[in-house]
């Protein structure tokens, strides 16, 4: 079997907003002149390289190659594959055709803040194991949903027990 997935999206799971100050971790850098600062945890690039002994990970954002070229070397991790989202604005049910594309029928765990019903439909109907994680965006990711996609990754590499 492939390796799962991991697709990660950016702003409410790796910046979250919402809030007048950051959260206790988190560093404001001013990435986008005349917008709002991008709020970013040292923790994450860590927490990446963890997951990625066990999940091949990609990122699923509006932030499409900018994710390479802005916030990867603030999380000090490699570039990471970027699965390309429309132009923005879009709707957040846009990612699924492109991310169902992507994954193909591989497994696949999908971190974001905005969860459609249609992303909770496409993970349903997939013939592949899929897990939706969705991110409080005034949070961001945390460890125990790292935690918790490892643990995920890690049981379907176990052989089913022989009777």
């Amino acid at each position: 079997m492939n390796r799962p997935l991991l697709l990660l999206d950016v702003d409410g799971v790796l910046s979250p907003y919402g809030t007048p100050q950051p959260p206790a971790g988190y560093t404001e850098h001013h990435l986008f002149p005349g917008e709002e600062p991008v709020r970013v945890n040292a923790a994450h690039g860590a927490w990446i390289t963890e997951a990625s002994a066990v999940l091949d990970i990609a990122w699923a954002t509006s932030w499409n190659d900018d994710a390479n070229r802005l916030l990867a070397p603030l999380l000090r991790i490699a570039p990471l594959p970027v699965i390309t989202m429309p132009p923005a604005p879009f709707h957040p049910s846009d990612k699924i055709p492109v991310i169902a594309a992507y994954a193909q029928r591989r497994p696949a765990a999908w971190i974001d803040d905005l969860h459609t019903p249609q992303a909770h439909s496409w993970a349903a109907a997939r013939s592949s194991p899929t897990l939706l994680i969705t991110a409080d965006p005034t949070i961001g990711l945390t460890r125990h949903s790292i935690d918790h996609v490892m643990t995920w990754a890690k049981a379907l590499r176990r052989p089913l027990a022989n009777p």
